[in-house]
Parts: structure tokens; sequence; C-alpha cells
């Protein structure tokens, strides 16, 4: 006779969304305090800014968690060895941590990743709860009259996509933990996080444009295309540092400007950027080759001469910008903050204060460009009288040509077409 399966024990993943529901509970309740007497408009946006505040504040811990080698702190996933706290599982921990006792998982690093999954679960609960309020807020605005920036800005379309999203960030941190740290995936969780931020920004600016009644600023086509151009080349930024990071070479260049006492160091680029194999082996599994983590480095620093010129230019630009002079300030203060950090954690041999401000000061550079986006268009392009005069007297000048060349062309295709003949 077959033995019964036992069921899946659901403790806890339910003891963590318990955990979530709470730790979200004080949040949502200063937030219903504080915006009591104002629209709806404005507590969406309230709740919306404290969610960013807290999702970033989430990103420097899970930069945190990463950088001290907790991320199998609980080698199991929703729970720590099946317990919903480390609590539950000390004669596990305690076992693992004799046999390696700097190994991945000792008490501190499991408290510490299990600290992150709770932070992670109440973000979540923060952004279903801002999903379903703009919802609500949506189905009781269309009995209303269909005017308005706020019937514009409150769409539950985009809240929605961001509970889609935290959803996939949560699948993205299992597959962290279940799959190893396989680099490529954690990489991936760093950029979901950076994706998350970007959709809580845009939503707090939408909201608080419908609020207070007001338009993006217009800008020059010019200075519109250097801001895209700046997100997209942070976004590859961000991208190239999470995989300097998850395959552990920031230390493969210990000096600067140069690297190794060389401008063009070793480089193996086809193995440093294979991208889906598992962490220190290559697909065939050989172990990665120093050159393969120097190439990974060096790339990220190259990238980071591009970007850091970029944004500068467009700080310097922004400022002539009155509406858009605070994010010009931000934008400065962060790429410095960067160029600081990324100098820290290379002559410094990656301290990890330096490391964990250096992604802060990344996601920062995001939420700064998204924000400058979202409060800013690009400046429709206006003809003036004079030039549109010109253009249609030019224009009819042109037709009164052809009518009067009209007859000389047909002249000229008779002579010709006689001339073939013959």
């Amino acid at each position: 006779m077959t033995p019964a399966t036992a069921p899946y024990d659901l403790t806890p993943i339910a003891w963590l969304m318990g955990t979530g529901v709470l730790i979200a509970l004080g949040p949502l309740l200063w937030v219903w305090r504080r915006n009591a007497g104002h629209g709806t408009a404005r507590r969406l946006h309230a709740l919306t800014v404290l969610t960013l505040f807290l999702t970033f504040d989430l990103t420097m811990f899970g930069a945190f968690t990463r950088l001290t080698d907790s991320g199998l702190g609980c080698p199991d996933w929703p729970g720590c060895y099946g317990n919903a706290s480390p609590m539950g599982a000390r004669h596990e921990i305690a076992m693992a941590q004799a046999i390696q006792p700097t190994g991945p998982v000792t008490h501190g690093k499991a408290w510490v990743e299990m600290v992150h999954r709770y932070l992670a679960t109440g973000v979540g609960v923060l952004i279903v709860v801002l999903a379903v309020a703009t919802f609500v807020a949506w189905r009781q605005q269309r009995r209303g009259p269909a005017v308005g920036p706020q019937r514009v800005a409150l769409r539950p379309g985009w809240p929605f996509v961001t509970l889609v999203w935290v959803c996939l960030q949560g699948a993205f941190g299992a597959l962290t933990v279940t799959m190893k740290l396989y680099p490529a995936i954690v990489t991936l969780h760093l950029l979901g996080a950076i994706v998350l931020l970007s959709l809580l920004c845009m939503q707090a600016v939408r909201y608080q444009q419908a609020a207070s009644d007001r338009l993006p600023t217009a800008l020059p086509g010019a200075l519109r295309t250097l801001l895209v151009a700046a997100s997209l080349l942070l976004g590859l930024q961000i991208a190239l540092g999470g995989w300097v990071s998850t395959n552990y070479a920031v230390l493969a260049c210990a000096q600067f400007p140069t690297c190794q006492d060389s401008w063009w160091p070793p480089m193996n680029f086809t193995q440093g950027f294979e991208i889906w194999r598992s962490l220190g082996v290559t697909s065939a599994g050989n172990p990665v080759d120093f050159s393969a983590l120097t190439a990974i480095h060096y790339v990220h620093r190259l990238m980071a001469y591009l970007v850091f010129i970029a944004i500068g230019s467009l700080a310097w630009r922004l400022r002539a910008v009155a509406a858009l002079r605070p994010q010009s300030t931000w934008l400065a203060g962060l790429a410095l903050l960067q160029l600081a950090t990324g100098l820290g954690n290379v002559l410094l041999g990656w301290p990890l204060l330096a490391a964990v401000l250096h992604t802060g000061g990344a996601a920062a550079l995001a939420v700064v460009l998204v924000w400058t986006l979202c409060e800013s268009r690009r400046a429709p392009v206006v003809v003036s009288q004079g030039a549109a005069g010109q253009a249609r007297a030019s224009g009819n000048m042109e037709g009164h040509m052809s009518s009067a060349t009209r007859p000389f062309e047909g002249a000229h295709t008779a002579v010709r077409s006689t001339e073939i003949a013959k």
C-alpha cells in the first residue's frame, strides 16, 4: 500500500503574509489620518509616495542582504527550513553553521534574509491597497463630470501593472533563493526593483499633477531627447552594475583610472558576459577566469564615464528650466555620490557602506530621471506667422510657375517625340 503524500505546509506563507499585513498597517493608518480631510488624488499621492519611500528602503536592504552574503541565510522559500521565522529553525541553522561557521547559513544571515522577506511582503500589501483604492476612486469618478485632470490621472491601469510587477518581483525573489544566487536571476531581481520604483514614481507624479491641476513643463526637443537618452543609458549601466555585483567582480580592478597597471588589461568578454550560467562557473562547468571578471568590471567602468557625462550635461541644461531646477540639483548631487562611492568600492576594497550607497544612488538616479520625464513633455514646434506666410507665398508662387510653364513642358515633350520618330 502506497503511503499517503503529506500535504503541503502553508503555515510559513500564511505567517509571511500576516507579517506583511501588520507591517503595512502602520503606514496605512498614518496616511489615512494625516490626509483624512483632503481629496482622493491627494490621499492616493500620499500613499504612493510612502510606498515609493518604503520600496526604496527595501531596495537598499536588498543590497545589504546581497552584499553581506545573506541571500541564502534561509535556503528555502518562503519560510526558513519550513518555519515562519529563524526562531523555529534554530536547530537546522546551528547544524549548518557548525559545518561552515562562515558559510551562507548563520543565525545572523538567516534573520537578515527573513527581515528582507517580511519587508517585501509589507510593500506588496501596500501596492495591493493602492491598486484597489485607485480602482474604487476611478469607479466613483466615472459617475461624476468628465472634466478635469484628475479624471485623466486617476485610472487603475498603471496601479494594476504595478501590482502584477510586484508579483513578478516576488517570483524572482523566490528563484533567487531556490536557484542558489544564479547571477542572471539576481541581476533581473535588481532590475525589477528599479522598474518597480519607476512605476511608483510615475504614479506619484501623476497624482500630484491631478491634485494641483497642472501640466508637465514643455522642453525643447533636443533637451527632451537628452533626457530620454540619459535614462536609457542609466538603465543599461544599472544592469551592468548588477552583473558586476552578482559575479563578485568589483575587486577585479583595484586601481583607478588604470586596471592591473594597464589601460586595457587582459579580458575574456565571452566568459564574462555568458548570461545563463551558475555562479562562478561557465555553462560547461569550468571555473570562470579572472580575465572574465576583469571584463565585467571594466565594461561597467567605461560605461560609467559615458553615463556621468550624459547626466552631468542633462543636469547643467536643466538648470535653465525653472520648474525642473530641483531635479537638476538632485541629478548633479547623485551623480557625484555615484562617482565617490564607485571610487570607494575600487580603492577601499569594496566596503559595505560604499557598496550599499552605490546601489541606493543608482536607484535614486532612476527615480529622479523618471520624475523628470513625467514632469516634462516635448515642446511643440511653433511656426511664426511670418514664416507661415512666406511658406504660403512660396507655395502659391510655385503653383503659378507650374501653371505658367505647363504649356512649354507640353511643347518640349512634343518636340522630343518628333525627334525620336525621325
